[in-house]
Order: C-alpha cells, then structure tokens, then sequence
C-alpha cells in the first residue's frame, strides 16, 4: 500500500456462540435465563429453606430441573413455572419415567400473570427484571405460604435487608419489611450461573408477617412514596412540596365532601393494586435519593390554612426535621396514624 504499511489481516476462526447449552437447550441472557450449575450451592439452598416432607413447593423458572431434582427429594410436590416451551419440554423429559414424574407439576406461562395455587415454600432463581413485581405479587398471596427462598441481583437483595440509616435504605426496604421479614442467607458470585450474569447475587429468606399488617394498603403505599420522593430531605421541606400540599389538599377536600354525605370507611384492608406496590425501580442509585422525580419546588406566597395543618401534625410529633431514610417502621406507622387523624389521608 502505497504511503503507508500492509496490515496482514488476521485469519478469522469459527466465531464462539454466544448461547450457552445444558442438555442441547440454549440459555439467553436476554430473557435472564442463568442456570445454576453449582451442585454444592443448590444443596446449600435446599437446605436453608427447610422443607419438610409433607411440603408443596412452588419453584419459579426452573430451567432444565437441577434445583428441581433436590427439591422432589426433599418435599412432598413440585410446581414449576417456567415461561419458555423449550424449558418446559426439557425438564418433563428429564423426570419423564423417574419415581418424580408424579409429583411434578410444569405450569407453563408467566409467572406475573398466573394464579398461583397453593403452596407451602417458594424457591426461585429468577430473572432478575421481575424482581420487584414478584416479591409484592407473593407477599400478596393468599393463602399466606412459610417463606420464600429467592435468587435476587446481589443490590437488589441488600435493598431488602436494609435498615434505617442504611445507605441503600428506600420505599423498597420499607415495603417489604411492613410485610415480611426479610434476612439475607447467601452471597452468590457470578461464576456460579451458566452463563454467568454480568453482577454477583444472594439468596434471600421473606417470611409473610402473620396477620398481615391492618392498615388500608393504598393508603400506607401513598404515604410511603411522598415520604421517600427524596429520602435525605426533611419530611417537613417534603411536605411543603406545592404537589404534595395541592394533592393531599385534593384528597382532604374529596373526603370531606364524601363524609357530609354519607359514611365513607377510611380503613381496612381495601382491594389493592399489588402492583403498584411492585412498582420499585429496579435501578441501582448510589442511594443518594430515591427513584421517584418529583419537584421540589416549595409553597410561594400566603401559607394556606391546610398547609398550617400538615405542618402542625409534623411538628406535634417531631417530625419535622426528621428524614425518611432514618425512620423505622414504627415510626411511619405513627406519623401516618397523626395524619389520619387530622382527616389527611394519602388515598
């Protein structure tokens, strides 16, 4: 080449597939499909759930059957949800003609739009994009199962677990301790998986809180969002938002109207979107604020007889210059029975 120098091209072999097999089966990273391939980390899971021989397990997508097979031997039946057609045939040959054929039972479909039957245990390795959907989608089950033992994004596990103060500390923390209790049993590195995720993991335990908190769900869930629309501001600069102020204002007034008219229950465990609950943002901030964009822009002008009483209820229980990723559970608790009470609610 004139002017210049020859670059010799380098030969190109066979390019490597980018699916990885397990039985002639390919797994897409894609769809979040990574299969344990640890025999020593799925007997440590078995163990740790603790099931019985009476139990009904529901396993949630379980690929071609590894955990599957320990969790026959260990309990009494096996339901598996698994989306992929190909998954499911793959795992009815596998037991097809064993002494488990009989106590499986493959559902195939997703699992965030399937009635669930009964079971006792949950344990599941999961695609990690469902995380948040799924967890509030069985905390919300009835009748309540023993516990959950879940595969989670190592984060995602922590967000969980942690407590006030916590730097990954959130609504999602918040959410999901109201509900159950939550403990973290197992750290899982990538190379465990085939093939391998791009984060590390945990194995996470969830316990329905038995009863179940009574408290009307929306109104908890719309209490808890304001409070963490930035969680390292004071609650008293949150609830002096112009939205904040004009939205409960909306609702004061609403339920006012609606009380001179006729008796409207403010209580109770109304019907619930659990989704709206799942709708925890499966992105991992630096823990600074939460995932809610909301302005922050303060009340201008005159400060208005209901801006008075919002700001009354914080100060009677000093929590005006408190900060929502300090507060535990007790203490939501209470400022949302203060507001109540004042007749402002967050449904």
């Amino acid at each position: 080449m004139a002017g210049g120098k020859m670059k010799k091209e380098k030969q190109k072999g066979p390019r490597a597939p980018s699916n990885h097999y397990q039985g002639g089966v390919a797994f897409h990273k894609s769809k979040g499909q990574h299969i344990l391939k640890n025999p020593l980390l799925v007997d440590a899971i078995v163990q740790k759930a603790g099931i019985k021989s009476t139990d009904v397990i529901l396993e949630i997508g379980p690929g071609t059957g590894n955990l599957t097979k320990k969790l026959l031997e260990a309990g009494k039946m096996v339901i598996a949800v698994e989306l992929d057609p190909r998954m499911v045939l793959e795992l009815q040959r596998r037991f097809q003609g064993t002494p488990f054929s009989h106590r499986l039972k493959v559902i195939q479909g997703d699992v965030l739009k399937t009635d669930l039957p009964y079971f006792d245990i949950c344990v599941a390795n999961i695609p990690y994009q469902i995380s948040s959907p799924l967890t509030f989608k069985l905390l919300f089950h009835q009748p309540a199962f023993r516990c959950a033992i879940i595969m989670f994004q190592r984060e995602f596990a922590m967000r969980l677990v942690a407590q006030p103060g916590d730097n990954l500390y959130c609504r999602l923390s918040v959410n999901t301790q109201f509900y159950a209790r939550v403990s973290h049993l197992l750290k899982v590195g990538k190379n465990n998986f085939r093939p391998p995720p791009k984060v590390d993991s945990s194995v996470v335990r969830i316990e329905p809180r038995k009863p179940r908190p009574e408290v009307n769900h929306k109104e908890w869930d719309g209490f808890i969002r304001i409070c963490f629309i930035r969680k390292n501001k004071t609650l008293g600069s949150i609830f002096k938002q112009k939205n904040v102020l004009s939205l409960l204002e909306k609702n004061y007034k609403t339920l006012q109207a609606l009380q001179g008219s006729q008796n409207v229950p403010l209580g109770g465990n109304d019907d619930f979107d659990v989704a709206r609950l799942g709708d925890q943002s499966m992105e991992l901030d630096d823990g600074i604020d939460d995932e809610m964009d909301v302005e922050c822009d303060e009340a201008e002008g005159d400060v208005s007889e209901f801006k008075n009483k919002v700001l009354s209820v914080l100060k009677e229980g000093n929590f005006e210059e408190q900060r929502a990723s300090k507060l535990t559970q007790e203490s939501f608790l209470t400022l949302l029975s203060m507001f109540n009470k004042a007749g402002i609610h967050f449904s």
